[in-house]
């Protein structure tokens, strides 16, 4: 029996493939684009994000009208299932000229994602995902290769509104428990990388729905643990990767447990 979500997913994978192709033009000519900075320090905004975004919607209530759409830029109400996206995940990386930017696609349905696409356009690959399909890369079937043991990676993420001592602390615990750290910026390009088992995982203790959801879905079908809360103030968290990264980390975010 075929996997109902194979068709949604080839839908959406072509619109988010058609925004790569529009967000690398920008990128090319990204010292003439218009840019502002939204509240937070060292929280950029640019013309990119929203003319790939404008693009993205458009395309998705042509594929899938009546179904509704939030996105970072341009915001929306989230239902009982929405499509979420954020169309430059790491717009300071992409305004630096760094390839370690994506295009995130996600459609969540009673609060968790089913279904993820994201782009590196600077890459020219797009990941893909849904429930049971496995993770796709460029339209093949991609397998998650088993990790070298010794070798432990982890990502984590950041975000302007964070406990800046607290996530210090919590880098400090990974490092003594032996992991190597590493912070890209970017969430849905390092849930990328812990789907393709560069990491062991991602974590990120404050995070939003747009940057998770089309990462998220990759990891999972990937083979990872993928956990996702709500905090107190209304943020969500991630935390994704193998067995042995989340029982390390269990007695240092205690909240990721249950």
């Amino acid at each position: 029996m075929s996997n109902p979500h194979l068709g949604r997913l080839s839908a959406a994978s072509m619109i988010i493939e058609e925004a790569a192709t529009i967000a690398l033009t920008f990128f090319e000519s990204r010292d003439r684009i218009a840019t502002r900075t939204k509240a937070a320090a060292q929280d950029f905004v640019s013309e990119a994000d929203t003319a790939v975004e404008t693009f993205i919607r458009e395309k998705l209530a042509a594929a899938f009208p009546g179904e509704t759409v939030c996105g970072e830029e341009f915001g929306g109400a989230a239902d009982e299932a929405y499509w979420i996206i954020d169309p430059i995940d790491g717009t300071s990386n992409f305004l630096r000229g760094s390839p370690l930017w994506g295009i995130s696609l996600g459609f969540v349905r009673a609060g968790r994602p089913e279904l993820g696409v994201v782009a590196m356009p600077a890459e020219h690959r797009l990941y893909a995902a849904a429930d049971g399909t496995g993770l796709f890369c460029n339209g093949a079937a991609l397998k998650r290769p088993e990790p070298i043991a010794d070798i432990r990676v982890v990502s984590l993420g950041d975000h302007p509104q964070e406990d800046f001592e607290a996530a210090a602390r919590f880098q400090v615990g990974l490092r003594q428990a032996e992991w190597i750290v590493e912070g890209f910026h970017s969430t849905s390009v390092s849930l990328v990388y812990a789907a393709r088992g560069i990491f062991d995982g991602h974590l990120q203790t404050m995070t939003t729905m747009w940057d998770i959801a089309g990462g998220a879905v990759l990891a999972r079908e990937a083979g990872l643990d993928v956990r996702i809360g709500r905090n107190r103030d209304g943020h969500e968290w991630i935390a994704a990767g193998t067995p042995t990264l989340l029982s390390a980390v269990e007695p240092l975010w205690p909240e990721i447990a249950g």
